[in-house]
């Protein structure tokens, strides 16, 4: 698919005229290239059923932009693109990777320092060259060189939503091809990982040859690595590496969980099959059995025998070893083995189950549709209803909402909602906000308005930097507030790119237990917040959760699949996750349900 490289020079469009001070234009940019990342059709297959018009078609993308993925599409480039690279030649790319570098003190560096790419950054951080400049200080070096150590750590790693549409793409190719019998994605994406590091494909062919030709002259790979009858490993252009391998049928079980992993979990497998005088390796699960052979001497001697008695199926295997089968996402070496052992497992949340989404912000604030739109995106993935969490006033860079504009916006509402009744149809749109949490734990909108709306999420998005009891002290009167139903992305991550800030969070979930206050699971890919220990957490004390998309975009509904693999690497439930439930039924969760 051509999405993600389309959506990335667009971003870095956006971001080069941010550099140039230009209005408006860099926002468009920006919402556009968050639209067609998450598009579930090919940007390429769009153009080719209806040119320019099915471009503009796509909600953002007006006749400039059109023209531009037209071109890319066409030959591979864009001149616009080209010619504003030429003016700042510097490594956008990686360089707004760093916490607190935006496009305009990028632009700065490169200008007073010449500073180019994240090397360039770290000498004259290292030497005191930034802090001296207007707009930095010492503590901004300070903030940059951990920023630049935070990336480096998490270098080569890549976010799993990012990376599985180019991933279940080749997949699905494979799937189709007449010599494939069956074809699994294995490894730390089958097991739901936040970050991978590469991709293993296991198939089961009778004639894999053609099968390997077909992998590795795709049109994505740049290298192959290696090329046989039965493994082949390429790069495709994302830069990830992917791995296929063949394997018999009879094993394919054995081969599917080794591959899977993690490794811990493998080898506490294989202990556990040594206790059962068994062997187990990436073949099948063995019963060793002693046999006498004869010779040509007619002299007999024992040999070990090996009886292969499982591995066509993981599920078998699992049993074959007295344990209840263990979903990948569990894999991870956390009491799972214990678990299954004792049949204790839990049944996890469903990727079907969840019924509505509480976190989505339309072109009010700073998405890319409209309300009607979002819901319509959202009746059309299967939900039954959504909440409207534009931003609010403090988040002035999102034209966030005010009292009187949130008045408005719910009597726009209500307007959708009655025209939904006409059409008889059940979907519902709650009045919602995602409330900026100020520096002292207070919302930035009045109690007046707030107790008139269905949900109030919460939020911080600014002094990521407080001390620890001071940020604590600052969520726990958010979680006390009244009128905060839930708490959203409680830990302000980025994956790769910023870390949670410094918060108690064994202390957050004790308030919200006591006071009924909802965390959320953040299901866009680069926050994935909770995380999956702090759901586990969750889980033990009685605190429920909310699954929600954060969507920007209406395509961004797709991202909720990867929410709900957080709450199941997080051992979570339907029953855990409040937005599993019919509407009436959710509410009742929400600490004014009389709203």
């Amino acid at each position: 698919m051509k999405n993600h490289e389309v959506a990335k020079i667009l971003l870095e469009i956006g971001e080069y005229l941010d550099m140039q001070s230009i209005a408006f234009k860099p926002r468009a940019y920006e919402k556009v290239a968050g639209v067609i990342d998450g598009l579930e059709e090919d940007v390429e297959q769009i153009y080719e059923r209806g040119g320019l018009k099915a471009l503009e078609e796509i909600p953002g993308v007006g006749v400039s932009i059109a023209e531009k993925i037209e071109e890319y599409l066409k030959t591979g480039r864009i001149k616009y693109y080209e010619e504003l690279k030429k003016k700042t030649p510097v490594d956008l790319s990686t360089l707004t990777q760093v916490e607190g570098l935006g496009p305009k003190k990028i632009k700065k560096l490169y200008e007073k320092l010449g500073i180019k790419d994240l090397d360039d950054l770290e000498k004259a951080a290292k030497v005191h060259k930034i802090g001296s400049l207007e707009g930095f200080g010492l503590k901004s070096e300070e903030n940059i060189l951990q920023g630049i150590e935070f990336l480096r750590k998490s270098g080569g790693r890549f976010i799993l939503g990012f990376a599985m549409p180019a991933v279940k793409e080749i997949e699905e190719r494979l799937r189709r091809l007449k010599e494939v019998k069956k074809v699994v994605v294995a490894g730390s994406i089958r097991r739901k990982k936040e970050t991978i590091g590469d991709v293993d494909i296991l198939i089961v062919s009778m004639k894999p040859k053609p099968v390997m030709d077909y992998f590795t002259s795709m049109p994505e790979v740049i290298n192959v690595y290696a090329k046989g009858d039965t493994k082949s490993a390429i790069k495709i252009k994302n830069g990830l590496d992917v791995d296929l391998r063949v394997v018999p049928e009879e094993s394919f079980g054995a081969a599917l969980n080794y591959f899977t992993g993690s490794k811990d979990h493998n080898v506490s497998l294989r202990r556990k099959a040594m206790e059962k005088g068994y062997k187990l390796n990436e073949y099948g699960l063995y019963k060793i059995k002693n046999a006498k052979i004869k010779n040509q001497n007619d002299k007999s001697k024992i040999k070990k025998l090996e009886i292969q008695i499982a591995g066509k199926t993981e599920e078998d295997l699992y049993k074959a070893l007295g344990l209840d089968y263990i979903e990948p996402e569990l894999r991870e070496m956390t009491g799972e083995i214990e678990a299954a052992y004792k049949h204790k497992l839990p049944k996890l949340i469903g990727y079907d189950d969840l019924k509505g989404d509480l976190q989505t912000q339309s072109n009010w604030t700073d998405g890319a549709n409209s309300i009607e739109e979002l819901a319509q995106a959202a009746l059309k993935a299967g939900l039954e209803y959504i909440a409207i969490t534009d931003h609010t006033k403090r988040l002035a860079m999102t034209h966030g909402l005010d009292e009187k504009k949130l008045r408005r916006q719910m009597a726009k509402i209500d307007k959708i909602n009655s025209k939904f009744k006409i059409q008889n149809s059940k979907f519902k749109i709650l009045k919602g906000t995602e409330c900026d949490i100020l520096k002292d734990g207070s919302l930035d909108i009045d109690d007046k308005v707030l107790s008139q709306l269905d949900v109030v999420g919460a939020s911080v998005h600014s002094y990521f930097n407080l001390p620890k009891e001071e940020q604590t002290e600052r969520l726990v009167r958010a979680v006390k507030n009244p009128h905060v139903d839930i708490l959203f992305h409680p830990t302000g991550r980025i994956i790769n790119k910023r870390q949670a800030y410094e918060v108690d969070m064994d202390e957050i979930i004790n308030v919200a237990a006591l006071t009924g206050t909802i965390l959320e699971i953040d299901a866009l890919p680069d926050r994935l917040d909770l995380k999956d220990e702090h759901v586990r957490k969750c889980v033990a004390k009685g605190v429920k959760l909310a699954i929600d998309s954060d969507a920007h975009s209406a395509t961004h509904f797709a991202y909720l699949e990867y929410g709900i693999a957080q709450a199941r690497r997080g051992w979570a439930t339907r029953e855990d996750i409040i937005n599993t439930r019919p509407l009436e039924k959710m509410k009742s969760f929400l600490k004014n349900s009389e709203r």
